[in-house]
């Protein structure tokens, strides 16, 4: 099988970018062996949003029974307890090898260094009218599982909010297929000392944090990736709970210029193709012969992955290489595009690196590949996707505090404010404000 780059000009690409945008929040999208899936569970023919309302709304109701039920149906496993034990938990750390523990020790200490940066806690504000900065009470980090693990994404939703202050961390992820979370997931919650580990994925598991089961209390917000399934319940239960974003698939943009290793840069290419057939992998550049020498180097780099048919079915949607006429014309395509990564490389990506306009995350330089940002770099490795880095950056320490504002006003203040407000309420029609204020004046005068 032969896997290429798609060869585009610049406005070809900007098409790509206007048709995407248009397309929206993508999250419905699947695949026809996942659609079989879904009739098969349902005894019908029906859609991804449908089937994940239809669900949200069984365990919503039925609590921790309409939980294991979909958990057996949908993932082939009968959980008899959802929570995991702290001996297992233990059992699983004690059962690693010990260059993986030192892995995992090393990256939480990294990540948890770089987190704490982050940290805000003094009030903001001045006179008698401040912000005063308060950890979220309860949050559930999702972990994708099941047959593959991620580790890694257990540091990365759990330790931003125990810097924050978080009290109660639920780590949900779904079973194994010899029942409980993986052993790698178990491991990863142990050494950052999560007490409660939850047996249960996809959008049953968004169900019983938003909304709670007998056994499981409810949460103020829940983070982390997960698949099409996920992202939709997360949409569905936002609002009745807190939500960090709706992730899309993987995405990375490399803008190389002259002096990009072509071998680099098509390794990060593939490295990103290789989680899902949705994902993007696009590289911009204005050297002719380096475009050639990345695509050539793509297909030979991809027909040998391992995961080379999942890098197959993605470079046939959504990778390509884009000849360019110039680095303001590189630079305004991948903000366009607002890329989940944005890789700079060759001779210019220093001098390119504070010219980024829309990233959720930018790696400048050989040195600096995506594969390490998503393990140990520091930053979260939870990003924007569909064009969200307009508007957002990484899961960090701040969204797991809010800001409710207080105001305490001094005499002075409300004397010098009250004519003011009064003003506006009348305005606006609404005396009764306005009566509130008045009350107050009277009350203190002689």
């Amino acid at each position: 099988m032969s896997i290429e780059l798609a060869r585009l000009d610049a406005a070809r690409f900007r098409t790509v970018i206007d048709e995407r945008r248009r397309d929206g929040f993508s999250a419905t999208d699947i695949d026809p062996a996942t659609a079989e899936r879904l009739e098969q569970l349902f005894h019908r023919e029906i859609g991804a949003r449908d089937a994940v309302r239809e669900i949200i709304a069984d365990v919503r109701t039925g609590g921790d029974a309409a939980l294991r039920e979909w958990t057996y149906r949908i993932d082939g496993v009968d959980v008899e307890s959802v929570h995991v034990g702290a001996a297992t938990l233990q059992a699983a750390w004690d059962g690693l090898a010990q260059p993986l523990r030192n892995a995992l020790a090393a990256a939480a200490e990294r990540l948890r260094g770089f987190h704490a940066l982050q940290l805000d806690v003094l009030d903001r504000g001045a006179g008698g009218a401040w912000l005063h900065p308060v950890p979220l009470g309860r949050v559930g980090c999702y972990v994708p599982g099941g047959r593959a693990a991620y580790p890694s994404t257990v540091l990365m939703s759990v330790i931003p909010a125990q810097v924050a202050g978080v009290e109660h961390i639920v780590v949900v992820s779904p079973p194994a297929p010899a029942g409980g979370v993986h052993p790698l997931v178990a491991a990863a919650a142990h050494l950052l000392g999560v007490r409660e580990v939850v047996v249960a994925g996809g959008a049953q598991a968004i169900a019983a944090l938003a909304f709670g089961t007998e056994s499981i209390e409810r949460v103020d917000m829940i983070v982390g990736p997960g698949n099409a399934f996920v992202t939709l319940a997360k949409h569905e239960v936002f609002g009745a709970v807190g939500i960090d974003q709706l992730a899309g698939p993987s995405e990375i943009v490399v803008i190389a210029t002259a002096g990009a290793d072509p071998d680099m840069v098509a390794a990060d290419l593939v490295s990103q193709l290789e989680h899902d057939p949705l994902a993007w992998a696009v590289c911009l550049t204005d050297d002719g012969p380096l475009a050639e020498s990345i695509a050539t180097r793509f297909a030979e780099v991809a027909g040998d992955a391992a995961r080379r048919e999942i890098i197959g079915l993605a470079a046939g949607r959504h990778a390509a290489v884009v000849r360019c006429a110039s680095s303001d014309e590189m630079l305004s395509l991948a903000a366009a595009f607002a890329p989940e990564h944005l890789s700079l490389q060759g001779a210019a990506a220093e001098s390119l690196r504070d010219l980024v306009r829309n990233a959720g995350a930018v790696f400048v330089g050989s040195m600096s590949p995506v594969s390490i940002g998503d393990y140990v770099a520091g930053p979260n490795h939870t990003l924007p996707t569909q064009g969200a880095a307009r508007y957002r950056g990484p899961l960090a320490v701040m969204d797991f505090i809010r800001w409710p504002s207080v105001v305490q006003l001094s005499e002075a203040e409300f004397d010098a404010l009250a004519p003011v407000a009064i003003c506006l309420a009348e305005a606006e029609g609404l005396a009764a404000h306005g009566e509130a204020i008045q009350t107050r004046l009277r009350v203190r005068q002689p």
